[in-house]
């Protein structure tokens, strides 16, 4: 169930997808929180310089697994402002992080792109659960959901 401190950490994240839609980028931002409630590491895309593969998600799995025991990595949120890609979903369930809050899913991003004229993602739009299926995920949330739509009209629009 998403609270107010879960809608409160899914806000930085947007404030962090929007920062980096200004910077050039894409619009995504994270935040790892642990289990004591602390945001240990936060982070957003950084694919503009060409590498795809610099998701705020994936650079939190890796940062998790150098900084925090597995105990401590099992019993983290990962708050992000759209659902995990599978390649971040995988990374996350490899490290042992524990649960996924996100503000929007992979099945709106697919269908904003569609609506916007958007190149489709060249990644299957997977859930979560069908990559790493023992990882609790929560999502989307009503109203940041639309946040997020307003940051992809911005991007594609």
């Amino acid at each position: 169930m998403i609270d107010e401190t879960d809608r409160t950490h899914l806000r930085r994240c947007i404030a962090l997808a929007r920062a980096a839609l200004d910077a050039g980028d894409e619009p995504f931002g994270s935040v790892l929180v642990d289990g004591d409630g602390r945001v240990r590491f936060e982070d957003s895309n950084h694919v503009a310089g060409g590498d795809a593969t610099q998701h705020p998600e994936f650079a939190i799995a890796r940062w998790a697994a150098t900084h925090l025991t597995p105990d401590e990595r099992a019993a983290a949120t990962v708050y992000t402002s759209g659902e995990h890609c599978p390649m971040c979903a995988a990374a996350h369930a490899w490290v042992g992080l524990g649960r996924i809050a996100y503000a929007s899913s992979s099945a709106q991003l697919r269908v904003w792109r569609a609506g916007l004229g958007a190149p489709p993602s060249p990644v299957a739009p997977l859930p979560v659960p069908e990559v790493a299926p023992g990882v609790p995920v929560e999502g989307p949330v009503a109203g940041l959901d639309e946040e997020v739509h307003e940051l992809h009209r911005r991007r594609f629009g």
